[in-house]
């Protein structure tokens, strides 16, 4: 990916958006292109069913906390208004995370407390005792440098990863075989995602220009990791987090793939769900056909028309 895809991403890119491409647009229409729900993951029914619980009960949680509770509606409202998208989108993204993922808590309030409790915790995005800012300033991420904004810089970080260190032995260092994120990002334990909107600490960082830019947010540092807690742990900027990942879903989609999802909130939450979306526009166009949703996108689609319904 790093050379022809990022040579395609300095292109495309402007400043924290995505060039308009020169090509027709695909408008992805709206519902499902799979007749009934893709698979889901063993690993997502196996930790419903440890807490005794069912897809269905944790869907109208969540269905039922965004319903039941105004300020959430407004603040969910004027973030995808901040961002240019539609609200469906990032409650779609709650849903499909507070269904699949973890159970939503019972009231917003608890989110802010434990924002609390994260922002005092002593911790550091680090493997072993080589903190993620030192590791980085290794040469082989020269090259990093020249990047636009925080989304290319860490995703460059992200590559060089992949291709010089994954699973090798550099320096005398055996570095483990797993993504980027798992191995400097979760200092709690691995594969661990946050708050409201169960961001990564690595997709926060990645997005910090953005936010900024859009919402005047003090840009986040992979020195202070607890500031990144409490930021994707506290539901007001959480949600500013939430709509940037998908404002750059949309955008790499259209400047890359030629396609426009924004009126389909299932495949918006599906790349939400899996990340790496500027790779999977680029797979996506190669193979031809439309973007389509997995499981977790699958069930907003389903659900669209009953979730609208709750921000009137």
């Amino acid at each position: 990916m790093l050379g022809k895809v990022s040579s395609i991403l300095a292109i495309v890119m402007l400043g924290f958006g995505l060039a308009s491409p020169s090509f027709a647009l695909t408008k992805v229409p709206p519902g499902n292109r799979s007749a009934t729900q893709p698979k889901i993951p063993s690993t997502s029914v196996s930790r419903t069913r440890s807490t005794n619980s069912s897809f269905e009960a944790k869907y109208e949680k969540i269905r039922d906390l965004i319903k039941s509770d105004k300020k959430l509606q407004g603040k969910i409202k004027r973030a995808a208004k901040q961002y240019g998208i539609a609200p469906i989108h990032i409650v779609g993204a709650l849903v499909g995370e507070h269904t699949y993922n973890v159970d939503a808590l019972d009231h917003l309030q608890t989110y802010y407390v434990k924002a609390i409790s994260y922002f005092k915790s002593d911790v550091q995005f680090s493997y072993g005792d080589e903190p993620v800012s030192e590791f980085v300033k290794r040469p082989e991420f020269s090259k990093c440098k020249a990047s636009r904004d925080s989304y290319d810089l860490w995703a460059c970080r992200e590559d060089i990863w992949k291709i010089k260190f994954k699973g090798k032995t550099v320096d005398g260092v055996k570095w483990p075989n797993d993504r980027f994120g798992r191995v400097f990002f979760q200092p709690f334990y691995a594969g661990q995602t946050f708050g409201l909107g169960q961001i990564n600490p690595l997709t926060a960082l990645q997005v910090t220009d953005l936010v900024s830019k859009k919402s005047g947010k003090k840009k986040l540092s992979a020195n202070k990791a607890n500031e990144v807690y409490k930021t994707i742990m506290e539901p007001d900027t959480t949600l500013q987090y939430m709509a940037a990942v998908i404002r750059v879903s949309i955008d790499a989609y259209k400047a890359i793939g030629g396609f426009d999802i924004a009126n389909n909130p299932g495949v918006t939450s599906t790349l939400y769900n899996l990340g790496d979306v500027r790779n999977r526009a680029r797979i996506t166009k190669s193979k031809g056909g439309l973007p389509k949703e997995n499981y977790y996108g699958w069930l907003v689609n389903e659900k669209r028309t009953e979730l609208e319904a709750i921000l009137k």
